[in-house]
This record gives C-alpha cells, sequence and structure tokens, in this order.
C-alpha cells in the first residue's frame, strides 16, 4: 500500500531553507556519509553530468553515499534527453513515411519522458529555480531591525 501524503523533505534541505515550517526536524533520519562514486556502467555524458553537479551536491549536503543509486538515474536520464534533443535538432521532429504521411520520430517522446525524469530527480535534489529559491541562508545577527523579532528572541 502506498504511503499518503506528500513525500517527506530531506532534513538537509529543511536546513538549507531555514526549516520554514518551524516544524520539529527528524534528529533520528539517517545520516550517511562518503562521497558518493560515480558508477562505471554510465554513459560518457551521464559521467559528465555527474563531476559536473556531484560537488555542488556534496558542498549542500545533500548527495552521499546513499544517493549514488537516485544521482546516477538523473544523470543517465540527462545523458538521455541530451542525446535525443541533438538528434531532433540535427534532424527535426517529423519525417514522411513511404506512404507519404508525416510522423513523429521517437526522439520527440525520448526527449520528453527523460525531461520528465530529470525534472523529478532535480526537485530531490533541490536542483530547480523554484526549490532553490526556499533555500535561504541563515543570516541572523544580533542586530535585528523588527521589534518583533526582538521580542520573539528574549531581546
Amino acid at each position: 500500500m502506498a504511503t499518503r501524503g506528500r513525500k517527506p523533505k530531506p532534513t538537509a534541505l529543511k536546513i538549507l531553507e531555514g526549516n520554514p515550517g518551524k516544524r520539529p526536524l527528524n534528529k533520528g533520519e539517517i545520516c550517511p556519509t562518503g562521497a558518493a562514486v560515480c558508477p562505471d556502467w554510465l554513459e560518457d555524458e551521464a559521467k559528465a553530468e555527474w563531476e559536473r553537479m556531484s560537488k555542488v551536491l556534496e558542498d549542500m549536503g545533500m548527495l552521499t553515499s546513499m544517493d549514488m543509486v537516485a544521482f546516477a538515474g538523473y544523470c543517465q536520464a540527462y545523458a538521455r534527453w541530451k542525446e535525443a534533443e541533438e538528434f531532433l535538432t540535427q534532424h527535426g521532429s517529423i519525417v514522411r513515411t513511404p506512404n507519404g504521411y508525416l510522423q513523429q520520430v521517437p526522439q520527440v517522446s525520448i526527449a520528453q519522458t527523460n525531461l520528465k525524469i530529470v525534472l523529478k530527480f532535480c526537485e530531490q535534489f533541490g536542483l530547480t529555480p523554484s526549490s532553490r529559491s526556499r533555500i535561504v541562508a541563515d543570516k541572523s545577527t544580533d542586530e535585528t531591525t523588527d521589534e518583533m523579532e526582538k521580542l520573539l528572541r528574549g531581546g
């Protein structure tokens, strides 16, 4: 049976966002250590994407050794999406069949499917503009200008 409700957001992402819901953070969440290693079986373009994005995600605390499969899925989908888009740029999206009908090439649906997969992974890792806009570095100082903030903080 499927779990109801929204998927829980990783604690590391909540911390980066400044815990906007002010709900208690999951202190018992498994926080694996160690960097994720790029799998050998990835395509060359997927490996290049791994190299490009892994350091950024590791610095954010969003990529660890336990996330290797999910991140490899993102990289592989990215490589397939890019390959399909390059084909469409070179050859176009419509071909004429032997009967004279116009038909869409398969790369159109391949590109669309893999872009959906890429975007789903991006949401999970905090890589979309909307998920990044929720991330706010903690800039709290003792010199808060808002009187209510001072009062709530005990000052």
